[in-house]
């Protein structure tokens, strides 16, 4: 039970139906989707909309999204990968020549065809109940009349609109400046989008007068992409992997996300008995830091698009996770093993979501960096994402920039499962940090006893280039500590990440987490 003297949120309980997201405004348009009638998925694809305006730092319509789904009645878990491809223009030999070395974040290169609309035209069809005319109403709404800013969400719009083009400033921007807390964000524009994607499908997006605006700019801009890369962009279905963790089984999106590395994480975890450690002391953050600096130099050389991942069971093999635990000292630091030329971001956003039958999804949908590349498209200021800063230039990498090729991705939805029954939807934000994350949060639960809501708020520490960033909540030894143990200590300038979690307790009721990291919350009815 948490101490109700000192500052916390407690967990929200319902039995028909929850949200959990990183805005209220967002997740009171999925339980009102969910009240006329909607089903988890529609309340879950409504909500999502409305997050590109109430955070259109983090995410958009030129994004991509990653889903996990759970039919109602069913045990089974079904994925989408709605993430993007290079254009068939993409040449890794060509930028080599030019001198490029690394695919930088504000650069038509690092523009991959956003996904994230065909993906959710493809789930309202195939899981829906209402259809796109109703599910996108809110949004359209919310684009016409506008969102007040939220403060977290205005403490990013000032840090991360420095990149924005021209076209992105005038749709961003007010006056050549940053939105301030309670300013009003409207993007009339898009909302015209979505009227047209509501009433046409998909094809309101990849063809016709969106997609020539979006080509348009593109080149504009110096890119390779085509109305062809648009027209025959396609989100597809996938099969999670699992493993198992204290007697629960992790379901996570396959490659090209990087699932796979929360699952490395835990199993090089398994080799430790986390319950005899401070939940926030030393020995524990320092075990995960190891484990985690270890699963993801796995990652950076593995993990790529599925169609040339040649080292998924590798990287889930449990004498994999035996052989690196062994690398790792309790009482010291092992030196950084990740070197890497992918691009560092912290933006994302997450939703989740049950309804009275039960029904889970688990959706994670971004633009990558904050505003992603930030360019935009001229005429309807679509902001274009920068997934292909995920790609390597290094020759023969299997994630290697590439015609076609979808890169590592960063988001993660997940589901946690208990003898073949989907308990907990959940996902973690803040890009890189995200297997970290999910690793983090289930052993919050399932080693220290924490209720999600509990496990969500507890400090966060990552490892990460050779840095061991530490929230200010841990206490004011610990980072002096683990200095000594060899590790390089800094305090991250913003909250690592964020967190949203529905936990599907035996007796029917729901138990949600969001977060106090972002503006949102978790609702129930």
């Amino acid at each position: 039970m948490r101490d109700f003297q000192t500052p916390g949120r407690s967990a929200v309980f319902a039995q028909n139906g929850m949200c959990a997201t990183s805005h209220p405004l967002a997740a009171q348009v999925a339980i009102d989707i969910l009240k006329r009638g909607g089903n988890a998925m529609d309340a879950a694809i409504a909500g999502a909309v409305v997050l590109g305006f109430c955070e259109p730092q983090m995410t958009g319509i030129g994004g991509d999204c990653f889903v996990l789904m759970s039919p109602a009645g069913q045990d089974n878990v079904v994925g989408m990968n709605a993430s993007g491809t290079a254009p068939l223009g993409a040449r890794a030999d060509r930028l080599r020549a030019r001198g490029v070395q690394q695919i930088k974040h504000d650069t038509p290169e690092s523009i991959t065809i956003p996904a994230a609309v065909d993906g959710l035209c493809q789930m309202s069809e195939k899981w829906g109940k209402l259809g796109l005319d109703t599910i996108l109403q809110p949004a359209i709404h919310y684009a016409e009349e506008g969102v007040p800013v939220a403060p977290r969400v205005a403490s990013d719009w000032k840090d991360d609109c420095g990149h924005l083009n021209e076209a992105a400033r005038n749709f961003y921007l007010s006056d050549g400046k940053p939105l301030k807390t309670g300013d009003i964000f409207r993007a009339p524009q898009q909302a015209e989008v979505l009227r047209r994607i509501a009433k046409q499908g998909r094809s309101a997006f990849y063809s016709g007068e969106v997609a020539e605006d979006m080509v348009g700019s593109l080149r504009a801009a110096g890119g390779v992409h085509q109305l062809a890369d648009f027209a025959a962009l396609k989100a597809f279905e996938t099969t999670p992997i699992s493993g198992s963790y204290k007697a629960h089984d992790l379901l996570e999106h396959p490659p090209n996300g990087q699932g796979a590395t929360a699952h490395l994480i835990l199993n090089i975890l398994s080799h430790f008995d986390l319950s005899t450690m401070d939940p926030f002391g030393v020995k524990r953050t320092h075990i995960e830091a190891e484990a985690t600096k270890l699963a993801y130099d796995t990652r950076n050389r593995f993990l790529s698009d599925p169609d040339h991942m040649r080292k998924l069971d590798h990287m889930l093999s449990l004498e994999t996770a035996s052989k690196l635990a062994a690398l790792i000292d309790p009482k010291r630091a092992i030196a950084n093993t990740t070197s890497i030329s992918e691009s560092v971001h912290k933006d994302t956003v997450y939703i989740t979501v049950v309804d009275k039958d039960r029904m889970s999804v688990s959706l994670i949908y971004s633009i990558f960096h904050g505003f992603g590349s930030g360019i935009a498209s001229e005429k309807f200021g679509i902001l274009f994402h920068n997934r292909g800063s995920g790609f390597t230039l290094t020759p023969g990498h299997p994630n290697e920039y590439g015609p076609g090729k979808r890169p590592m991705h960063t988001i993660i939805p997940g589901m946690l499962a208990k003898q073949g029954r989907v308990v907990m939807p959940f996902g973690v934000m803040g890009g890189e940090y995200q297997a970290n994350g999910h690793a983090r949060l289930l052993t919050n639960m399932l080693d220290y006893g924490m209720n999600p809501q509990a496990a969500i708020d507890g400090p966060r520490a990552f490892a990460y280039d050779g840095v061991l960033n530490l929230e200010r909540g841990h206490a004011p030894d610990v980072a002096q500590r683990l200095a000594d143990m060899g590790h390089k200590i800094a305090t991250p300038g913003t909250a690592i990440g964020g967190a949203q979690a529905i936990y599907l307790h035996e007796s029917g009721v729901l138990e949600g987490g969001s977060d106090p990291r972002k503006d949102g919350c978790a609702l129930g009815y």
